[in-house]
C-alpha cells in the first residue's frame, strides 16, 4: 500500500497529527513571541541584532526586530505576517499582536492536552474575538475632538513615546504634535505620514531635538551664497549643464582662434540660461543632478544660491515644501513653476552643515524633526519612535494619523486588558457547551500584558495582577499599572491606548491563532538547488 511519502518527491518532509503538527506549530510561535515579550512596556529590554549585511541594530521596537530576523518556520511566519500587517495598517501595537498570539496558542495547548478538540478551541476563540471587539466599543474614556489641539495631541502621544523612549516623552510628544499639526491639510482624514520628515544629525543630546516648519537637507550650498530671504526658487530635476549630443562627432580645430570661439559658444549658451533664470527673479536654484563648472561660474556671478538634492524623493518633498514644480527643461521658470520660501539658510548643527528651507508665515507641505543624539544607534531608535522611513512606519506620527480618523482612546497601562479579561470571563460563564473553556482561556490570555509589563519593570507580577483585579472588582475600571508605585488610575497617569489600534491587534492575533490551530499537516518539499557557494574573501589587488 502506497504511503504519502512514496507519492511525493524524495526529500519531502511530512508531519501530521496532534503531536507532530499542531503542538510543534504552537511551540514555534511561543518561542518567537518570547523574543519580543521582554521588550514590552517602558522598561522593555533592548535586543542586539546583527543582520545578514552585518549591520547592528540595538532596539526594543518589535517591528524592527521581526523585520531583521530571518524566520523560517511556516507557523511562525504567519505570526510575523500578522505583526507586519498591524504595523502597516495602524503603525503601533506590533509587540502586542505577537505576544497575544503566543499566549493564545499556549492556552490552546493546555486545552488540547486536556482532551478538547481543536475545532472546539477554534469555535471558542472566534466567539471570544467577536465579543472583545464589541466590549472595546464601550470602553472609550477619551475622545480627541480637535486634531489641531497641540496639548491634547501631546497628551495621547506621551503613552506611545514612553513605551519606546522612556524619559523623553515630555520632550518628544509636543515636538511630534507640532510637526504633525503643521502639515495637517484642511481635510484632516487625508493626513499623510510621509509629510513629517526626520533629519538625523550626530552630536549633542536628544534634548537638542527641534522641529522646523519646512524641509532640511543635510548638505551645504554649492555656491558662496549661504542665505536667501523671501526667496524665489527654481527646481531642475536634471543637472545644470549643456546638453550633450547623442551621436559622436569629431571637431577639427586648426588654430587657437577656432578653439576660443568653440568654447565661447558653450559659454554663451549656459550664460544665456542662467541670465534668464536670474531675470525671472530666482534667487535659489535647486538641482537634482550635477552642476557643471561653467554653470556654477555664472550662478556665482549672478549671486544665486545653488543647492544640490540628489535624491529624487527629497527633491519631490522640497517641491512640496516650497510650492515649486520640478523642471525637466533647462530655462527660466514661469510664475506658476517658481517656488517661494520665507528663508533658505545654511546652518551648522554640530559639525554638520545643513540647508534649511524654512516657512515662517507661509503654509508648508513638509515639516522636519531634527533629531540629535550622541550615537547612531540612539538616533535610529529615536527616529523609530517618531516616524520610521522604511517599509513600516512607526509609533508617534502613525498614532496621530489614527487620531484624525478615529479619536477614541481606552485606558492604557493594561487597564483595558484586565477589563476585557473580566468581561470575557463572565461571558464564558453564560456560554453553554465545551466552547466556554476556550473562551475562559482566551480571557486569561489578556493577563500576559500586565504580567509582562510588571516583570519588565522588576515588580511581582502576581501581586500586581491581583491588585488590578481587586480594583476593577470595586468599580475602578481605569486602574492600570504604575511602574513606580504599583497600581493607579491610568487616566490620571495620562496613559491611553488607541481604541482602533487595540481592536485591530486583537482581531489579527485571534485570526493568526485560529489559522495556526487549523493546521494538522505540514508538508515541506525538498529545498531547490545544491549547496550554497562558499563566501569569497578579500580579493588580491
Amino acid at each position: 500500500m502506497l504511503s504519502l511519502g512514496d507519492m511525493l518527491k524524495a526529500g519531502t518532509r511530512h508531519l501530521n497529527g496532534k503531536n507532530e503538527a499542531v503542538l510543534q506549530n504552537i511551540e514555534a510561535v511561543k518561542n518567537l513571541s518570547e523574543i519580543t515579550r521582554t521588550s514590552l512596556g517602558p522598561h522593555g529590554m533592548n535586543k542586539m541584532i546583527v543582520n545578514h549585511l552585518e549591520k547592528l541594530f540595538v532596539t526594543n521596537d518589535a517591528a524592527t526586530i521581526l523585520k531583521e530576523l530571518d524566520v523560517m518556520h511556516p507557523a511562525a511566519k504567519i505570526a510575523v505576517l500578522s505583526a507586519h500587517m498591524q504595523e502597516q495598517e495602524i503603525g503601533d501595537g506590533t509587540n502586542f499582536v505577537l505576544i497575544l498570539i503566543g499566549e493564545l496558542l499556549q492556552k490552546a495547548e493546555t486545552l488540547i492536552h486536556k482532551g478538547l478538540h481543536t475545532s472546539e478551541v477554534i469555535a471558542g476563540y472566534t466567539a471570544a474575538g467577536r465579543k472583545s471587539a464589541e466590549l472595546l466599543e464601550g470602553m472609550s474614556v477619551l475622545t480627541i475632538e480637535d486634531p489641531r489641539d497641540p496639548e491634547a495631541i501631546a497628551k495621547i502621544l506621551r503613552s506611545v513615546i514612553t513605551a519606546k523612549q522612556f524619559g523623553y516623552e515630555d520632550l518628544l510628544a509636543p515636538i511630534i504634535a507640532k510637526a504633525c499639526i503643521a502639515v495637517l491639510p484642511k481635510n484632516a482624514k487625508s493626513f499623510n505620514t510621509d509629510n513629517v520628515r526626520v533629519a538625523k544629525i550626530l552630536g549633542g543630546g536628544v534634548f537638542d531635538t527641534t522641529v522646523i516648519k519646512g524641509q532640511v537637507i543635510t548638505r551645504d550650498s554649492e555656491t558662496s551664497v549661504k542665505k536667501a530671504y523671501k526667496a524665489k526658487i527654481a527646481v531642475f530635476s536634471a543637472g545644470i549643464e549643456n546638453a550633450k549630443t547623442e551621436t559622436k562627432d569629431t571637431v577639427m580645430i586648426k588654430d587657437a582662434e577656432s578653439l576660443i570661439n568653440y568654447s565661447k559658444t558653450e559659454e554663451a549658451a549656459i550664460e544665456d540660461v542662467i541670465k534668464k533664470v536670474h531675470e525671472a527673479g530666482v534667487t535659489v536654484i535647486i538641482s537634482g543632478g550635477a552642476v557643471s563648472e561653467m554653470a556654477m561660474h555664472y550662478i556665482e556671478r549672478y549671486g544665486i544660491m545653488c543647492v544640490k538634492v540628489l535624491s529624487k524623493f527629497d527633491l519631490r518633498r522640497v517641491c512640496k515644501a516650497v510650492g515649486a514644480t520640478a523642471l525637466v527643461r533647462l530655462g527660466a521658470p514661469t510664475a506658476e513653476e517658481t517656488g517661494y520660501c520665507d528663508s533658505v539658510t545654511v546652518e551648522e548643527i554640530g559639525s554638520t552643515k545643513v540647508t534649511i528651507f524654512r516657512q515662517d508665515t507661509t503654509d508648508s507641505g513638509i515639516s522636519t524633526i531634527v533629531v540629535r543624539a550622541a550615537t547612531q544607534n540612539i538616533l535610529d531608535d529615536v527616529e523609530r519612535a517618531i516616524d520610521r522611513l522604511s517599509l513600516f512606519l512607526d509609533d508617534g506620527v502613525n498614532v496621530y494619523k489614527g487620531v484624525v480618523r478615529d479619536g477614541r482612546f481606552v485606558a492604557g497601562a493594561a487597564a483595558a486588558e484586565i477589563a476585557l479579561a473580566r468581561a470575557l470571563g463572565q461571558y464564558a460563564d453564560s456560554t453553554p457547551g465545551l466552547t466556554q473553556h476556550a473562551i475562559r482561556r482566551y480571557a486569561e490570555a489578556f493577563q500576559v500584558i500586565p504580567r509582562t509589563i510588571s516583570e519588565n519593570a522588576g515588580m511581582k507580577a502576581t501581586d500586581i495582577i491581583s491588585s488590578l483585579y481587586a480594583a476593577h472588582q470595586k468599580g475602578d475600571k481605569n486602574t492600570g499599572i504604575d511602574i513606580e508605585n504599583g497600581v493607579a488610575d491610568a487616566t490620571e497617569l495620562g496613559v491611553f491606548d488607541h481604541l482602533v489600534a487595540k481592536q485591530n491587534a486583537i482581531r489579527l492575533a485571534t485570526d493568526a491563532a485560529v489559522t495556526i490551530l487549523r493546521v494538522d499537516q505540514i508538508i515541506m518539499s525538498k529545498p531547490a538547488g545544491g549547496p550554497k557557494p562558499p563566501q569569497q574573501g578579500a580579493r588580491d589587488a
